[in-house]
């Protein structure tokens, strides 16, 4: 009696393990075949439900993806679909990567640093880093429209004839950054700027908004760049490498669903910054779902079907 016990408590113990995945992927769906990863912000979660529609869509229901919410970082994102945990992600960022899960040195010509990525992605990790959606979201040097008119500001470089009068806020973290931080920037525009105040990025758009700051280093895709009707001024040295967002999903689920890729390329080049700012805008600055935002696109761009757009490279 006392075996089969012992026998019987093992294979218990043996079917919850089984069941068991990584922190943070509890809400998986049992039966869903393919689950996508979203980071906790609201353009990953956009982009993801995005993704989950338009292959429920095309597939007429036959598929139907999990979302696999509010990860904490890239990393635990990527790590994700190496371990099998999932085998998609809604919006991966090739600047990120590149240095990140691939180890590279960051490329700052678009092209190359798209190609190294998926090069990469695919000798390294048997998955599809596709084409971008055709927006980037990187960091970007903005003032208000009335800055830029008093100092006819359109490229970063035209700070350099005021930057000894203009105040600049910074996310902490780029203050420090090596590569693409304060630092070498100063070093490669040759500029210095009369105050430099560190303090977290949501911070650094209201104090834009509200002339307690002249320049702010803020994200090329924040809903708040539309909302308080910034001007990003152009990065006309190329000094900050691209990042720009594209899906991506193992080869495996590719091979056993050759037709996801179709639907996947469907949305290359589809969506620009400036629509990515205002759907963010959407979601953080009114407070609706990224379901909703996502669902509502899709609806206003017929699922992207029959639709010629040109693509932004943005």
């Amino acid at each position: 009696m006392k075996f089969k016990y012992i026998i019987t408590l093992l294979v218990l113990c043996l079917t919850v393990l089984s069941g068991c995945s990584l922190p943070g992927l509890g809400n998986q769906r049992s039966g869903s075949e393919i689950k996508i990863t979203a980071l906790a912000t609201s353009e990953s979660q956009i982009m993801s439900h995005m993704l989950r529609l338009l292959i429920e869509h095309d597939t007429k229901g036959k598929i139907k993806p999990t979302i696999i919410n509010n990860l904490g970082s890239s990393t635990i994102q990527h790590n994700a679909l190496v371990n099998g945990d999932a085998n998609m992600s809604g919006a991966r960022y090739n600047g990120t990567d590149l240095t990140g899960a691939l180890k590279e040195k960051p490329i700052k010509d678009p092209k190359k640093a798209m190609e190294a990525t998926q090069r990469g992605f695919k000798q390294k990790y048997h998955q599809t880093f596709f084409d971008s959606y055709g927006f980037a979201n990187t960091y970007a040097l903005m003032v208000t429209k009335e800055t830029a008119k008093k100092y006819h500001l359109n490229t970063v470089s035209d700070l350099k004839k005021h930057s000894k009068q203009l105040r600049i806020g910074v996310d902490s973290s780029w203050l420090e950054r090596s590569g693409d931080g304060y630092k070498d920037f100063s070093k490669d525009y040759g500029i210095e700027f009369k105050k430099v105040r560190p303090m977290q990025i949501g911070l650094v758009y209201d104090a834009l908004n509200s002339n307690r700051l002249d320049v702010a280093v803020g994200y090329t895709t924040d809903g708040r760049v539309d909302a308080y009707n910034l001007k990003v001024l152009k990065d006309d040295k190329r000094f900050f490498p691209p990042y720009a967002a594209s899906p991506v999903a193992t080869d495996e689920i590719l091979k056993k669903h050759p037709e996801l890729k179709d639907t996947i390329n469907k949305m290359k080049g589809q969506i620009s910054t400036k629509e990515m700012q205002q759907m963010n805008y959407k979601a953080d600055g009114e407070g609706q779902e990224p379901a909703i935002v996502a669902q509502n696109y899709l609806k206003a761009h017929n699922y992207f079907e029959n639709k010629e757009k040109g693509g932004h490279h943005e």
